[in-house]
């Protein structure tokens, strides 16, 4: 009776404490008065949750509200999911001014000519962001996003139950919690002999990676983060993937997690996109310069648990979240792989190598 009360404790207060964290609210962002146009100072916005808060004049969280009230601008739609595969469904289904996107989004935005190329000079503060995730964000010369927040995995073990180890462990775990995305595959690739590019995988080391994750079929793969909270508060887990954030937030909460030693992870950058067709960008290029300073980047990153593209935004409420990230030592992320645009440094025509698209057909079948 009382390890359970001591875990419902840990999740209470771990759930409290992580509100905004990877999908804060369980609602889309309430938005203002829609409007029809988008070409009279009005903005359509597709983003994930937490991402772009418009939470009224009781809310210390409404970075969109002051938007608003300094640019003249409105927000005539704000739609907020919290899964990749939702957002490309909203994305198709109608179009956005600015758009916030993962590699693998924006891969699919630029290919379908969903975006438009962005002119850094009309993007106050561009050059704050970090050289590296800008270039991140350049294709064939030209900016196809504004860097916002990114993030990397650890793989976190309960320190009470398990020695910890190293990667080859983790996946040798039946008890282990692995993030829902085809990118996850990367991730196991790190255990391989001879891989250097986790994204650029050969068709036997997709297929080894494969193989290595199919091993225990008893495994959790998560969408929401929140469950890998409860798996540890549970005893449920020996290990899971997740960011530093998860690690920072159990280990307040009161539990002994500990990230297991690697040479090398992986991780991403969230860019905002400017649409294509946008009738007057005037009111867009308004919005990537308010999501591209210091003190929107800050309250973003203190508010979602993620790190901030702009590393003057390391002081006050994100000094602790870019702290768990290492976000002000340039040293600390040699050792991360981001994923690149699109998912993957090789093509099929190139011999042996695998496209985004075999690693979403193989993690179909290993889900289901």
């Amino acid at each position: 009776m009382n390890s359970r009360i001591s875990a419902m404790a840990l999740v209470v207060t771990a759930v409290t404490a992580s509100l905004g964290a990877a999908g804060p609210s369980p609602k889309a962002t309430p938005a203002p008065t829609p409007t029809p146009t988008q070409s009279d100072g009005t903005l359509q916005i597709l983003t994930y949750r937490g991402y772009a808060e418009y939470g009224g004049t009781s809310s210390k969280v409404n970075w969109v509200g002051e938007f608003e009230k300094e640019t003249g601008c409105r927000i005539a739609r704000l739609d907020t999911f919290q899964t990749a595969d939702e957002m490309r469904a909203a994305v198709n289904a109608r179009p956005y001014d600015v758009v916030s996107a993962g590699p693998v989004l924006a891969a699919e935005l630029m290919q379908a000519k969903q975006v438009q190329p962005i002119d850094p000079a009309k993007v106050t503060g561009y050059g704050d962001l970090a050289k590296r995730f800008r270039d991140m964000s350049t294709q064939s010369g030209k900016v196809y996003g504004v860097p916002y927040l990114w993030g990397y995995h650890e793989f976190l073990y309960d320190a009470s139950r398990t020695k910890g180890g190293d990667l080859k462990d983790v996946f040798d775990s039946e008890r282990v919690a692995l993030e829902d995305s085809p990118l996850t595959i990367a991730d196991a690739a790190l255990t391989l002999d001879g891989v250097t590019d986790p994204y650029g995988l050969t068709a036997p080391q997709l297929r080894h990676a494969i193989d290595l994750l199919g091993q225990h079929k008893g495994r959790t793969y998560w969408q929401d983060p929140i469950d890998l909270v409860k798996g540890f508060a549970t005893g449920s887990l020996d290990y899971a993937q997740a960011t530093p954030y998860y690690r920072q937030l159990l280990r307040k909460a009161g539990k002994e997690v500990k990230a297991v030693s690697a040479k090398k992870t992986t991780g991403w950058v969230d860019s905002w996109m400017l649409g294509a067709n946008v009738p007057n960008a005037d009111c867009a290029y308004r919005w990537l310069s308010w999501m591209t300073a210091a003190d929107t980047q800050r309250d973003a990153a203190a508010w979602v648990g993620l790190a901030p593209a702009n590393p003057k935004a390391c002081k006050g409420k994100a000094t602790e979240v870019c702290d768990a990230y290492g976000a002000d030592k340039p040293g600390k992320l040699d050792g991360v792989a981001f994923a690149v645009r699109p998912p993957g440094s090789c093509r099929p025509a190139d011999g042996e190598c695998t496209d985004y698209a075999a690693w979403t057909k193989r993690w179909s079948g290993l889900v289901e």
